[in-house]
């Protein structure tokens, strides 16, 4: 059974950093296009960054631009999305998703979807 699992939120102040990572089960992270995503209650979802299925291309959204880095390391199956200079307006439940092509944009359509990890930034 496909299963995303999301790792590594947690309460941390302004100014901090933290690691998420986003580990696949029953599929193969090389034939997939990764984004990460992050949802605040009583507002919409929002794309927070992408990356291509060979991890050459990145797309990050202009909120985080300069903050978040994130990678894809196929060999263990995993996404991080590294999280620098924490705002409190970070502060949400942090989903990473899957889109089985080679690219997709931010934008695009992803059919896999994780259970989520809360990153709360708050001094």
């Amino acid at each position: 059974q496909v299963q995303l699992v999301e790792s590594g939120g947690g309460l941390v102040q302004p100014g901090g950093s933290l690691r998420l990572s986003c580990t696949a089960s029953g599929l193969s992270l090389e034939n997939y296009a990764i984004g990460w995503f992050r949802q605040v209650p009583g507002k919409e979802r929002e794309a927070v960054s992408c990356i291509s299925s060979t991890g050459g291309i990145t797309d990050y959204r202009g909120a985080v631009r300069g903050r978040f880095i994130m990678s894809k390391d196929n060999a263990k199956n995993t996404v991080v999305l590294q999280m620098n200079n924490l705002k409190p307006e970070d502060t949400a439940l942090y989903y990473c998703a899957a889109d089985r092509h080679f690219w997709s944009s931010c934008d695009g359509r992803y059919e896999y979807w994780g259970q989520g990890t809360q990153v709360t930034v708050s001094s």
